[in-house]
């Protein structure tokens, strides 16, 4: 529940202007950023809901694309997720029979992650619909567009 309450035990705050408000929301960059990675999340979800995944569950199988099976170390990095959220996504896909863990033999406390076949026959599904939807966001973005936006981005990460 909000107070106004004016106890005289209270420390005043002062009031920050609507106009700070307008100008943190056309500014910010991280909000900006925010609110264009939740609108590509959606866009990229929507179509690939026909087949069952989404686009997060995509780029972590596309992750696993390699040959040789990956560590959770080498996925948390390129993902940029932490360990907790990555076994949380791996589950979701162990269950449905789309990729495996297993234990390292270099590191018996370490797990090694890979596409099972039904894993890559829904990779080589998705990546058809990635390719259409990348492709009409590049031209959305125009000429050089995407470049400088990834060079933009990579130089904040």
């Amino acid at each position: 529940m909000l107070s106004n309450s004016n106890d005289s035990t209270s420390p005043v705050i002062e009031a920050i202007p609507f106009s700070t408000t307008l100008l943190v929301r056309d500014t910010c960059l991280c909000l900006h950023v925010q609110r264009a990675a939740r609108a590509l999340a959606r866009r990229f979800d929507n179509a690939m809901k026909p087949i069952g995944l989404t686009n997060g569950q995509f780029s972590l199988m596309m992750s696993l694309n390699r040959p040789q099976p990956a560590t959770m170390s080498s996925v948390v990095n390129l993902l940029a997720m932490d360990r907790t959220t990555l076994t949380a996504a791996l589950k979701v896909l162990e269950r449905r029979g789309l990729v495996e863990t297993g234990t390292d033999p270099k590191d018996r406390r370490g797990k090694l992650l890979r596409l099972t076949n039904d894993g890559m026959t829904m990779l080589s599904a998705a990546l058809p619909i990635w390719k259409r939807v990348h492709a009409e966001i590049d031209s959305e973005l125009g000429e050089g567009g995407p470049d400088d936006l990834r060079k933009a981005l990579a130089v904040i990460r």
